[in-house]
């Protein structure tokens, strides 16, 4: 999309889309400007947050445990005005496997947002982290306890 095009005009999937890629790069200052309401609303399980001086700082939470360029989304539906995304994303002492964000997008801008995650220290065992939990210590310690008895 051209400088000179009306952002306002852009339909939610591509609202969302642009800042899905925005924030797969990084550039969180121009997924502000191209993406966002100037008064946008967004809510997290600690706190709200509003305009574009309160999304920074969500980031700059968020950016205190992971790299912001290690954001990956993994899903990202689109309905009418609604958007639903998954993401992860890691740093050097931390990792996200479960990040989740809500939108509202009106005319051609996020005017709300919600957002979810649970940070996990890397510095717990990597196995520790294994989705199915197969590689676990607790696991094992499980599997172990299972073999002994009769």
């Amino acid at each position: 999309m051209a400088s000179g095009d009306d952002l306002t005009s852009r339909r939610p999937q591509a609202v969302l889309e642009d800042h899905v890629r925005l924030r797969e790069r990084g550039e969180l200052d121009e997924d502000l400007e191209r993406n966002y309401d100037t008064d946008v609303l967004l809510l997290t399980g600690r706190r709200t947050f509003t305009g574009h001086d309160g999304v920074r700082a969500a980031a700059g939470l968020l950016g205190d445990a992971v790299d912001s360029e290690s954001y990956r989304f993994r899903t990202l539906v689109v309905g009418d005005r609604m958007g639903f995304a998954e993401w992860t994303a890691q740093g050097e002492d931390a990792v996200i496997r479960d990040g989740v964000d809500s939108y509202l997008v009106e005319d051609g801008k996020i005017r709300a947002q919600t957002v979810h995650y649970t940070v996990i220290s890397s510095r717990l065992s990597t196995s520790s982290l294994d989705l199915d939990g197969s590689h676990s210590p607790r696991a094992r310690r499980a599997e172990a306890g299972r073999r002994r008895r009769p």
